[in-house]
């Protein structure tokens, strides 16, 4: 119900993430005292003040759009769809002749995800020697996180959101792999295999495609546990006309000590035990077609070194940040924290 999704201009961001991750709308709606629409947050205007390290304290009406589309109550449906065509948004505010916000069309799409043609990259060649013994005889991608491989909670992911077309990147126990997952008829998708026969790093599997793709392709470790909407990076990565977009994380670290900063041997400033924050490579990344021709065939690569060409020859990389649950497994500390976790995030 919209009447679940209404703020006041002065509630903190943090309150709008959890009404908006909390319900199926994706969307919250800022209202004065009157019930008069004000603005509106979505996901994107989270992610924004996210990317600027905004306070998740600051009040909604510092990030909301004060201008957002809205139609009448008195107007036909078609004119909704209409706009929500021509705008690519996914919410229509439905407003009275006072402004008072009185509903919310929802595009069909919000409910049951476009069919996604892109093909999606799975990366799970790795030795996974940071998890040892556990590798021993299990390929890191089929360690059991929950109820079920945690390459298989990544697929699932991905076909809930209308992927279909896969393929997975295999070096050690590559039958292991294959044989869990076959052509991917359990899943009704379709799993191809890029068999490395020398560990190719994280980006260099990517030369042993037999064919260039005609759409973005999503590339994506087979290590990480995310709840992130994959056709948001993609609607992302389109809107914003990049050659690539590299996914990143949040990620904050408190000094120990403090800090001082000092000009011409004179004490400026001091900071005890300042907290700094920073974004780290989520190892999910979207990829134009033409930036395959980058990768040398057969040739070892890793993804920062394959960015770096990118940037070298003038293409342009966008940064989408992750603000939903994210884990990566590579070590024990957070394999353990990641099952101890899957019941709650994933059900």
């Amino acid at each position: 119900m919209w009447q679940e999704v209404l703020l006041s201009p002065d509630t903190p961001i943090v309150k709008a993430i959890e009404i908006i991750d909390r319900g199926d709308l994706q969307i919250a709606l800022v209202v004065n005292e009157r019930g008069q629409l004000l603005g509106t947050v979505t996901d994107g205007d989270i992610r924004r003040a996210i990317m600027k390290h905004l306070s998740l304290e600051e009040p909604v009406n510092s990030i909301m759009n004060m201008n957002p589309r809205f139609v009448y109550r008195e107007d036909p449906p078609e004119k909704a769809v209409s706009l929500m065509k021509a705008t690519k948004i996914r919410q229509i505010p439905v407003v009275d002749e006072k402004q008072r916000l009185v509903g919310l069309e929802i595009a069909d799409e919000l409910l049951s995800p476009p069919p996604r043609d892109n093909y999606v990259i799975l990366m799970a060649g790795g030795l996974g020697k940071r998890l040892e013994p556990l590798t021993e005889s299990c390929p890191k991608p089929l360690l059991r996180v929950g109820d079920k491989p945690v390459l298989e909670t990544i697929l699932e992911s991905f076909v809930e959101q209308g992927f279909r077309h896969f393929y997975i990147s295999v070096n050690y126990k590559a039958e292991m792999i294959k044989e869990h997952f076959g052509g991917g008829s359990l899943w009704g998708v379709e799993i191809d295999y890029l068999y490395e026969k020398n560990s190719l790093g994280t980006a260099g599997a990517l030369g042993l495609l037999p064919f260039m793709p005609n759409q973005p392709l999503l590339l994506m470790n087979g290590d990480i546990l995310t709840k992130i909407n994959f056709g948001q990076v993609l609607d992302f990565h389109q809107k914003n006309l990049g050659d690539a977009t590299i996914c990143v994380k949040e990620q904050h670290s408190q000094i120990p000590y403090g800090v001082v900063t000092i000009d011409q041997n004179r004490l400026k400033k001091i900071e005890e035990k300042p907290v700094q924050s920073f974004f780290i490579n989520a190892g999910l990344y979207v990829l134009n077609p033409d930036v395959l021709d980058y990768i040398q065939p057969d040739s070892h690569l890793d993804i920062p070194d394959f960015f770096k060409v990118l940037l070298k020859n003038g293409k342009e990389i966008a940064a989408f940040p992750i603000r939903e649950y994210w884990i990566d497994i590579g070590r024990f500390d957070d394999y353990e924290r990641a099952n101890n976790e899957f019941t709650e995030v994933f059900g």
